[in-house]
């Protein structure tokens, strides 16, 4: 199936999936879970190697202390995204994850980004969890396997890999893939007595930081770190050090920061893949995600406060940050104790992860976007209705990045991708509600369709300034199919102006503050049309159906949201850019060479436009108990 022209290439980036589900059965569940499941489940999901050992990382490489604002933004924009998501999770009932709604309501090219950076997000939070087991299990045992691996090894590792080959991780890896193969399965009862244990020993590490913390590891001056000289390397053995006090690598230590533990703060979407079963979802949901974020975030917060103030930041060990820490106070029962129920967490968290990534591949092969056999299990292994080539490929892809690729790459590779994907929640949150077809009947399409069809038969014979007027002055108070079309074009020239700002803002941030001519100019100009095509947007019709819940202040509310991931995105570092562009660039080969002449949408031209009336109650009010 080759394209003819440009035309039908387009055509065929922009085709959407039908509504209906192909295979599976719609199940409808009984609606049990209040707000404080919602809750249990989501930090559960969401607590995870960030709390262990990216607050190391972050606090000795990039932000020093100030690590705890950094946590601050981090849940800031965190909350946009889950708003977003909140609504994105609640229009279809039978599915939750990004990619199949992307191909229902944006189209298919969207729908690959977001599935092939889904696999991305999740094979790559399975090395960095399985490398953190892998530290945490060296430290308890002394770090000698490091040691011996990287007398043996380090001199044959090029510098953009990580200093020896991880075996420990390997094979943390492996043996989950054949669990899985196996057909292990997610439990709920688990999930709530780890995260109970994940929670006390969380609340022991911060109570223990401020008891045994001094004030004065927040205010360090050069005179603290020219007196400390550890082994023979003397300051220079210490790495970067900034400036002293409590943000070292100032504004811009924060800001990269908060980009890298963005991601530690994401675990919301387990809660709307519930929204089925969810009391009250309009309410439940919202809240649920919001007092998700918020106890993740005193939990990291809490726990990168307890390290700083415990150790001097350029002294946390960054592999082993906690129960080194303790070992640094002279707490060692408790150093082992930390250390062991880190263990605990991290294998719980590690399966938890996995989980979605064989379900993400295989939905894309069944649809033709990627290699069909990804799909096909085996049939030694009918039984467990396992995909076995989804869970063998992921699982082979992820022990081997976390073998060979450094820790810091794996934590920055991760963020960049939930970035992205959130990214296009939000977007498809602001198009869609601007669409006239996603809550109509086909009866109120026909009528729609007639109505529209005096006003736009018109506009050809009107001209442009009547065009203009259009968009300004609606003729409708209902979406049409010219409003939708304005909101797609809207959007993505937004997207397009907010990518453009945020580079500016994140690589030349003192020349634009500062009043370097140009730059400023520019940014003034950027935000300026942001401005207007933003008010354009405003003034379109929304679609009026009530939905379980709707993102408050549209258009803005997700704009920002875009935005503020854009502009994270943009001060992760080169190095990860490089990385996250090689990954895109495997995608898109698979896509256009394999993808785009397989897919199964491309087997019916003709389907109706997605609807998402069909995966409402019928009566909104009689599905909430009131």
């Amino acid at each position: 199936m080759r394209c003819q022209d440009p035309r039908q290439c387009g055509q065929k980036l922009i085709r959407r999936q039908p509504l209906k589900p192909r295979k599976e059965p719609v199940i409808f569940l009984s609606r049990h879970l209040n707000i404080f499941h919602l809750v249990v489940l989501g930090v559960g999901s969401t607590l995870e190697v960030g709390v262990y050992i990216v607050v190391g990382e972050v606090a000795l490489f990039v932000a020093g202390p100030a690590i705890i604002v950094s946590f601050l933004v981090a849940a800031l924009c965190s909350v946009l995204s889950g708003l977003c998501y909140a609504e994105f999770g609640t229009r279809i009932k039978w599915t939750s994850s990004a990619y199949r709604y992307s191909y229902i309501s944006l189209g298919e090219l969207w729908a690959f980004i977001a599935g092939w950076n889904l696999i991305l997000s999740y094979v790559f939070a399975t090395a960095s969890v399985s490398k953190a087991w892998s530290y945490t299990f060296d430290g308890l045992i002394g770090n000698h396997i490091s040691q011996a691996l990287q007398r043996a090894f380090s001199q044959y590792m090029p510098d953009y890999l990580a200093r020896y080959p991880d075996f420990i991780a390997l094979a943390v890896v492996l043996l989950l893939t054949g669990a899985l193969v196996l057909g292990a399965r997610e439990s709920l009862l688990i999930t709530r007595v780890f995260t109970g244990i994940n929670v006390l020993v969380l609340i022991f590490i911060i109570l223990s930081g401020f008891f045994k913390g001094d004030l004065h590891n927040w205010k360090l001056t050069e005179q603290d770190y020219t007196s400390i000289t550890p082994g023979s390397g003397g300051i220079s053995s210490l790495g970067p050090l900034g400036f002293g006090g409590f943000v070292p690598f100032g504004l811009d230590g924060i800001l990269h920061g908060a980009a890298t533990c963005f991601y530690a703060l994401v675990g919301f979407d387990a809660i709307v893949t519930k929204g089925e079963e969810a009391l009250n979802p309009r309410r439940s949901i919202p809240w649920s995600i919001l007092i998700t974020i918020f106890i993740c975030f005193l939990a990291h917060f809490g726990v990168s406060a307890a390290l700083t103030l415990m150790v001097p930041y350029y002294l946390i060990h960054p592999e082993s940050p906690l129960p080194q820490a303790f070992l640094y106070i002279g707490w060692d029962v408790a150093r082992y104790v930390v250390a062991v129920t880190t263990l605990c967490a991290l294998t719980f968290r590690l399966q938890d992860i996995f989980f979605p990534i064989p379900e993400v591949i295989k939905d894309m092969a069944h649809d033709g976007l990627l290699f069909q056999g990804l799909a096909s299990p085996w049939k030694v292994f009918a039984r467990t209705r396992t995909p076995i080539m989804a869970i063998m490929s992921s699982g082979s892809l992820a022990g081997l990045l976390a073998l060979l690729f450094k820790f810091s790459d794996l934590l920055n590779l991760m963020s960049i991708g939930n970035l992205l994907v959130y990214s296009l929640v939000a977007f498809s949150v602001l198009v869609l509600r601007y669409q006239p077809e996603q809550n109509l009947s086909r009866k109120e399409e026909i009528d729609i369709s007639e109505c529209e069809a005096s006003p736009l038969e018109t506009i050809p014979e009107a001209g442009t300034s009547n065009i203009l007027k259009t968009v300004w002055y609606p003729i409708n108070t209902f979406p049409t199919q010219e409003s939708g079309r304005i909101i797609y074009g809207c959007t993505l020239l937004l997207v397009l102006l907010l990518t453009i700002l945020g580079l500016i803002l994140a690589q030349w941030p003192s020349q634009v503050f500062s009043g370097d001519p140009g730059l400023t100019t520019v940014a003034v100009l950027l935000l300026l049309l942001i401005t207007g095509v933003t008010v354009i947007i405003w003034r379109q019709p929304q679609d009026p159906t009530a939905l379980y819940f709707k993102v408050p202040a549209l258009p803005v509310l997700p704009l920002v949201s875009i935005f503020v991931n854009i502009y994270l995105m943009m001060l992760i570092t080169h190095r990860t850019w490089t990385q996250f562009g090689v990954w895109n660039a495997v995608g898109f080969v698979i896509y256009f060479g394999y993808g785009i002449r397989h897919s199964l949408a491309g087997n019916n031209h003709q389907q109706p436009p997605a609807s998402t009336s069909q995966t409402l109650d019928k009566n909104i009010p009689d599905a909430e108990p009131s």
